[in-house]
């Protein structure tokens, strides 16, 4: 354990022995190779468990681990999500000097200074230092959904930093490495939602994910004058899906003109489940993911027509990414 903020040299040399770089190869169905890549990771457990990106090892075939004093090994992908692009390897013997690092138990603070750990551009054993610029952000992914309560740093993240950790100068994770979204701008899973994945693949090798069967819309002061609501808040049903169990949501079923924009009117909007107030779709996403389960039945404070009601949600699993959630939609 790194002493308290000690400065970044020391966190490097306590940390880096933990951190892995990944190397995956691909091969085509007649056994000759197609391409391959490279990322980062870090130790989870004493077991063997390495956590990485999903996109760094999916679909792999081989996967070899390559530690900070140049010991190889060759791991097994137990487990992968898509959805928080969390990903697990284990392997038999971890080297002495390749212990587990640490997982904070909450976000780390704006303006905390960490550092990016990993092998970009192939360039092992390497660290960036940052500060951290913001926390429960959005990021998309290019898969049609983004992932939410992410934590975004300064921290450089190059290619091959995928996978790697985020740390305080304790050398205390406080995210995984995941993606660049412009010049100082980087995002890393946070810390609550690998404390809450990766155990489960470990254990199942996957994860199954809450899902209300909608699609929403911020309500934005355009959106809410188009709806006349007193203030701008919450989320707007725009589209929902049949189920097994159906929905007791109303979805938008037209759009008007407001100030020389387009925007969806009707359905219902929703502005709190089980307590928790929501003002955004990440909001209401991040309590999903991290607070309920498929199967459950939650309470959603709503308002409809005008008036605030409670409607009891039955909560299915979410389909694999690119999956459809049903051809019935409920709008129009």
């Amino acid at each position: 354990m790194v002493e308290r903020d000690a400065g970044y040299e020391a966190v490097y040399s306590a940390a880096m022995p933990s951190v892995v770089s990944i190397y995956v190869s691909h091969w085509d169905d007649e056994r000759r190779r197609r391409g391959d890549g490279a990322g980062s990771g870090f130790v989870y457990d004493d077991a063997g468990h390495v956590v990485t990106n999903q996109h760094v090892v999916a679909d792999a075939e081989a996967v070899d681990l390559r530690f900070s004093e140049g010991d190889w090994r060759t791991g097994r992908v137990v487990g992968t999500d898509a959805y928080t692009d969390l990903a697990v390897v284990r392997v038999d013997d971890l080297p002495d000097y390749a212990t587990p690092l640490p997982v904070a138990d909450a976000a780390p603070r704006p303006g905390q200074r960490v550092a990016a750990l990993g092998n970009p551009l192939g360039l092992d054993g390497t660290i960036s230092a940052g500060i951290v610029s913001g926390t429960n952000r959005s990021m998309p992914t290019g898969q049609g959904f983004s992932i939410p309560d992410t934590v975004q740093t300064d921290a450089p993240i190059n290619p091959g930093n995928s996978g790697g950790p985020l740390v305080t100068l304790d050398g205390v994770v406080v995210g995984v490495n995941r993606a660049t979204a412009g010049q100082n701008i980087g995002f890393a899973v946070s810390p609550l939602l690998i404390r809450r994945v990766v155990p489960r693949l470990i254990a199942d090798g996957r994860v199954a994910h809450p899902y209300m069967r909608i699609r929403t819309v911020d309500v934005s002061p355009t959106v809410a004058a188009a709806n006349g609501l007193d203030e701008p808040r919450g989320v707007l049903v725009v589209d929902a899906w049949y189920g097994p169990t159906g929905t007791p949501l109303a979805p938008s079923d037209r759009t008007e003109s407001i100030w020389g924009q387009r925007v969806p009117v009707g359905g219902d909007v929703i502005v709190g489940i089980e307590g928790t107030p929501i003002n955004a779709h990440e909001e209401l996403v991040r309590y999903l993911i991290t607070e309920t389960e498929p199967g459950e039945t939650v309470d959603l404070r709503i308002v409809r027509g005008g008036r605030e009601t409670t409607e009891r949600v039955r909560l299915e699993e979410r389909p694999a990414p690119g999956e459809s959630p049903s051809r019935r939609r409920l709008r129009g």
